[in-house]
């Protein structure tokens, strides 16, 4: 079958939009919102999008949505021909019955009622959309497989419900379920992520499909692909895109890839939902290990709106379809069915963990299945002492009296109190026998804050295979020295590799009044957490990550922010705040901690060419406390020197990621008051105004985590000197962002071409 885009000329209120489109974004948040800091104060809603378009002329017609926030329901000429409950899966829509002659209509509803979820779900058509056409007998989408059956020879399996045709680089076969050797066949991992193309044929159809010959192989010796030992240094992932809120543009998921790719991470964990296809794709091409997960709650609510009251009746279709789009896609090395849910603690759970693994099991069977299963939420609720009720709402630790208010951020409320404290909390015998039953099901068991268990269970559980897929950052350099030292211990996955919308202020170093608590009030809008914030610059948690893992050429200098008159309350999910910078216009004389990331064993630190000493390096880090003075910072260890400088005469900086685009294509353009050396100055924001000819502002905004500005009126403050423009060109010609703050402006040119 043909696949062509179906995402422009879609009508929402009444406006002509192109897909995709987060509803929800584009809604004024409010103090009193049911979803509170949890979903960031947005609104809940109903929404509707119309489409016509004109008949295709094949004879058979489907209509692919890769995601709808959610309970979608799709209506073709009026009548109901399809949808999906959970509005993290794609799902296909057969048109055939339903389309007439000449003009058609395709009509989209979904609703979201808050509180509904534990972060900002975003709401609406969100992801692409896709038209595919061919003959009555089409080869149908995601029908044909391919899976490694041995990397030496490289020996692949097809299996199809109907016969095709596969011919795959000069080798090719026939039937329903065979098998091709690839002669010199080159493998997929993460530091070759050679794809192949099976050209597949049935009669007149035909389709091409992307994959990778890889293998995997786990046991208490650990995690091997294609036989090479592999440890998993992750991240995890919401789904956002910061100012794009929900809406997956694919040039923004292979960017955040990159990026992480780059910075040393290895493993992505999709939390706490199956990822967009974009997502997919990147990390198949750069090579990055995925882990896709199904869902945050199973039968149990943890917010009253949640999924939960649908889940009985669709989770075996919500894990044929996660499995059926990743089948091909080799950066897919684990499923997840669940994260910190609580039924395992009861027997019904129990059943239900084996169920599931089984499903998963029998539709595939190369790749492992895990879950990211919290211990203490386990043990607590084997002892009746669960942390959410029925319809959603807090307990306290005795799991009597409700804590008002705090809904489905009691857990996290809790965790923010014990603090790192949280990864004994499963430690006891009483824990690992209530914990057992569900855990030995997973063909690898997933440990949220659990790294106490990681040096016992060799003795009490010798055939497991463990990896931490959910642990605080300010751990890693413990959890890795554990990670190298025990071989059924395959990996880690901080919180978070990225900063996200909602969970406002988890992991905020605040220094506000309003930030002391965890619950936090508006306008908090962001988690506040992650290596990289959510314009995808990266703080002192990404270089202390990539030190600890080996993967930084030369050390790393971050300074905590300057300029504020208290100390900052700090959040349990945040090690430091410090970014890269040494420009804190006005903070002459005041105390700067400087941090330093490296593997080298000591660091000397200097001040416009003053040393400030020589320090011993501790899991990677060293602190100097000195006083701010403007110039030049050095770090020098093992012989490497790395400096950063205080900006001058800094003004607006526009600076594009990419110079040259295709039409349509989405760029991204930071946006930074800095000097003519690219200089960012941290401490003089300003307010920004941004206007875009010859393309589409999508959005425009700061990594601030408390604020009332909006990513879609084209006005933003910095936020230490930073900002972040995406843009959408436009047809071929020049594309222009101008920014200007009332008394100075800067002009920025995007070349739009077909070549």
């Amino acid at each position: 079958m043909k696949r062509t885009s179906f995402n422009d000329n879609w009508l929402y209120k009444g406006q002509k939009i192109t897909l995709p489109h987060d509803a929800m974004l584009h809604e004024q948040r409010d103090p009193n919102a049911a979803c509170g800091s949890a979903g960031a104060f947005f609104p809940d809603g109903e929404y509707v999008y119309e489409k016509t378009f004109d008949r295709p002329t094949a004879e058979h017609v489907l209509f692919q949505f890769e995601g709808v926030y959610k309970n979608a329901k799709v209506f073709i000429n009026g009548k109901k021909a399809g949808g999906a409950a959970y509005g993290y899966i794609p799902f296909f829509v057969n048109a055939d019955e339903y389309l007439i002659e000449g003009e058609n209509t395709v009509r989209v509803e979904c609703a979201v009622k808050h509180p509904d979820s534990r972060w900002y779900s975003g709401a609406g058509i969100y992801r692409p959309v896709w038209l595919w056409a061919g003959p009555e007998d089409s080869i149908e989408p995601e029908s044909v497989r391919i899976s490694t059956v041995s990397y030496d020879p490289a020996v692949i399996r097809v299996q199809s419900p109907k016969t095709v045709k596969v011919e795959v680089d000069g080798v090719s076969g026939a039937g329903t379920d065979f098998e091709l050797t690839i002669p010199g066949a080159k493998l997929w991992s993460e530091n070759t992520p050679c794809l192949y193309t099976a050209k597949v044929t049935n009669g007149a159809d035909s389709e091409e499909i992307e994959f990778g010959i890889r293998k995997v192989e786990w046991s208490n010796k650990g995690l091997f692909i294609n036989g090479e030992e592999t440890l998993l240094r992750g991240g995890c992932l919401h789904h956002d895109n910061g100012i794009l809120g929900a809406a997956t543009y694919d040039e923004s998921e292979w960017r955040r890839v990159k990026k992480l790719k780059e910075a040393g991470f290895n493993a992505i964990r999709s939390a706490h939902n199956p990822c967009s296809r974009a997502m997919l794709e990147a990390c198949d091409k750069l090579g990055v290990y995925l882990m896709d997960e199904t869902w945050d709650m199973w039968f149990h609510h943890k917010t009253k709106y949640d999924y939960a009251t649908e889940w009985r009746d669709h989770y075996i279709k919500d894990i044929d379809a996660m499995v059926s789009r990743d089948f091909n896609h080799p950066s897919v090395i684990l499923y997840s069915i669940g994260n910190e849910v609580s039924e395992p603690a009861k027997y019904e759970g129990i059943q239900m963990t084996r169920e599931m693994v089984e499903h998963i099991h029998t539709i595939d069977r190369s790749r492992a299945v895990t879950g990211g299963f919290n211990l203490m939420i386990i043990s607590n609720a084997a002892k009746g002492k669960s942390i959410y009720d029925e319809n959603g709402e807090g307990r306290d630790e005795s799991g009597d009296k409700k804590l008002q208010g705090m809904n489905s951020t009691v857990f996290n409320l809790i965790t923010s109190i014990i603090g790192t404290g949280m990864n004994k909390a499963a430690n006891s015998k009483a824990a690992d026998d209530a914990t057992s039953p569900s855990l030995d099901l997973l063909d690898i068991a997933g440990y949220n804050y659990g790294s106490g268990r990681y040096p016992l269970d060799a003795k009490a559980h010798p055939n497991r295979i463990i990896f931490g897929s959910e642990t605080f950052p300010q751990t890693i350099a413990k959890n890795w020295a554990m990670v190298k030292k025990y071989p059924y211990l395959i990996g880690d996955f901080m919180w978070t590799a990225w900063d996200y919308l909602g969970e406002a202020g988890i992991g905020a170093w605040a220094y506000t009044e309003d930030g002391k608590g965890f619950n936090k009030p508006y306008p908090w809008l962001l988690g506040d957490t992650g290596a990289f914030d959510i314009l995808g610059d990266p703080n002192g948690e990404l270089f202390g990550a990539s030190a600890v893992w080996g993967k930084l050429d030369q050390p790393a200098i971050c300074v905590q922010p300057l300029g504020y008159a208290r100390k900052p309350a700090k959040a349990a999910w945040r090690g430091t705040n410090a970014i890269p910078s040494w420009s804190w216009k006005g903070c002459e004389g005041n105390k700067a901690v400087v941090e330093i990331y490296t593997d080298e064993p000591t660091v000397e630190l200097k001040i416009n060419d003053n040393s400030k000493g020589i320090k011993k390096v501790k899991k990677c880090k060293a602190v100097f406390k000195v006083k701010y003075e403007p110039g030049t910072i050095t770090a020098i260890a093992g012989g490497k020197t790395v400096k950063l400088v205080s900006a001058e005469d800094a003004g607006i900086l526009i600076r594009p990621e990419k110079l040259k685009v295709l039409p349509g294509e989405i760029v991204h353009v930071p946006i930074m008051i800095a000097d003519k050396h690219g200089t960012v100055e941290s401490n003089a924001d300003r307010k920004l105004t941004v206007f875009v000819e010859g393309g589409e502002l999508l959005g425009f905004g700061s990594a601030n985590p408390r604020t009332e500005e909006r990513f879609d009126t084209g006005e933003y403050t910095t936020y230490y000197g930073r900002a972040l423009a995406v843009l959408r060109a436009g047809r071929i010609g020049d594309l222009h962002i101008t920014v200007t703050d009332g008394a100075s402006k800067s002009v920025g040119i995007i070349t739009v071409t077909e070549e």
